[in-house]
């Protein structure tokens, strides 16, 4: 599987997540706030590969509203990331607790990707909570569907 297909999944998954936002006419703060949440955290992982300083903090809120601009925004940034950086390239970076790391950007990516994975079914929690019928974002029924 190329990072390309798993680039592709979880944009698909996270867009799938974003319908039900823009279809709800109810408040839905957690799951606004976890949402937000992951959007934030592909930014600031983006960033961190390209040297930039985040826009945002891990947990800023945003509007249900900004969801679809903030994630074509996050996947255009990774994969311009991509596009100008091996894989194997390490990245010295600083957490938001001021601490230094360094990884490769494989490893990174792979985080990246689990770490919206694992928010995105705690957001689906909640909107099953709130009434909504989730959305289909497992990799291997979006698979069979060629969606991938």
């Amino acid at each position: 599987m190329s990072e390309e297909e798993i680039i592709k999944y979880t944009e698909l998954a996270d867009a799938r997540i974003i319908e039900v936002f823009k279809l709800a006419t109810i408040e839905l703060p957690d799951a606004v706030r976890l949402f937000s949440h992951v959007l934030n955290a592909q930014h600031i992982w983006a960033q961190r590969i390209s040297g930039k300083k985040p826009l945002y903090g891990v947990w800023d809120i945003h509007s249900k509203e900004d969801f679809e601009r903030l994630s074509a925004e996050n996947f255009k940034r990774i994969r311009e990331e991509l596009n100008n950086h091996p894989l194997d390239k390490r990245v010295l970076y600083t957490n938001s607790r001021g601490d230094q790391y360094e990884n490769r950007i494989d490893e990174i990516l792979f985080h990246l990707f689990n770490h919206s994975t694992y928010h995105r079914g705690q957001v689906v929690t909640l909107l099953k909570m709130a009434g909504f019928t989730p959305p289909v974002t497992d990799y291997i029924m979006l698979k069979r569907d060629h969606l991938l």
